[in-house]
């Protein structure tokens, strides 16, 4: 099981999608950056309230998402 402390789901923000550490920033959209070709130096000049190890765990979770395992979230 990976550690993934930064990922969280709350009913009330975002609609309990997964996201980063209780904000409005959802793990979708920081994987869509990426995907876009955005670095992450990009994406950290542009949302400078997240920190590199955000990014980070957002990429782990999406895999292990894409790998259908069971992932416990840690609550906000």
């Amino acid at each position: 099981m990976i550690h993934l402390d930064r990922i969280t789901q709350e009913p009330a923000v975002m609609g309990g999608k997964a996201c980063i550490r209780g904000m409005r920033v959802t793990v979708g959209m920081i994987v869509s950056q990426v995907s876009a070709g955005h670095s992450i130096e990009d994406i950290l000049a542009d949302y400078p309230y997240l920190e590199r190890e955000d990014i980070m765990q957002a990429l782990r979770y999406a895999a292990w998402l894409a790998e259908e395992r069971e992932v416990v979230l840690a609550s906000a």
